[in-house]
């Protein structure tokens, strides 16, 4: 099974429909995360730069052997792929 991934953070979305956003009528939408996606709008209007610097914390602190700096960089080459950003 392919991974699935929100295309806002990047959070892995996981084998079943509990991480996934919610559309305007409620529906799960399959591309975003319930923490990026509510209600068919985006929780956080920011630029992929900022959605960045308040990811690179909790990639750090849930991926022990990974650093910050690691982080970032490993994000500023994933982001730019994801539907969200791509427009950007």
């Amino acid at each position: 099974m392919v991974e699935r991934f929100c295309q806002s953070c990047g959070m892995p979305l996981g084998d079943t429909d509990d991480a996934f956003g919610t559309n305007a009528d409620g529906s799960k939408n399959e591309d975003y995360c319930q923490y990026c996606y509510e209600n068919g709008n985006f929780t956080l209007d920011c630029t992929m730069d900022e959605m960045i610097e308040f990811c690179v914390p909790h990639m750090a602190s849930t991926n022990p052997d990974i650093s910050e700096t690691q982080a970032r960089e490993m994000m500023l080459e994933f982001f730019p792929t994801l539907k969200r950003w791509k427009a950007s």
